[in-house]
């Protein structure tokens, strides 16, 4: 198998790297506008149909698609998971249950 990955063919193109990064991350929070308000917590991680993980599954699909047509860039996995998460954090899409302490050291639990 021929490696195929932008970063790893040329890593000195930083530049052209972070500018792709940047922009799959612009392009996941404008996705994430498609869809109504999904709950992070609640569902079992590891559910393959919790809402969450099928949308994961469907946007970085779409994004390796969106890169490769838009840029000419083939991103690594971890460079898709990085963009999307940094997307997550900074979308109001995600709602997290009032009671969930996960994630927020300055909450008190609540039980």
């Amino acid at each position: 198998m021929a490696i195929r990955y932008d970063l790893w063919l040329d890593p000195e193109d930083v530049e052209r790297h972070r500018a792709v990064e940047a922009d799959l991350e612009r392009y996941f929070i404008e996705r994430f506008a498609d869809y109504p308000h999904i709950r992070l917590f609640g569902d079992d991680p590891y559910d393959y149909d919790a809402p969450f993980n099928r949308l994961y599954d469907a946007l970085i699909l779409r994004a390796n698609d969106y890169c490769e047509r838009t840029w000419g860039y083939v991103p690594t996995p971890v460079q898709l998971n990085k963009a999307f998460f940094r997307g997550v954090a900074r979308s109001n899409k995600f709602l997290r249950d009032p009671d969930d302490d996960h994630g927020d050291p300055n909450r008190t639990p609540s039980h």
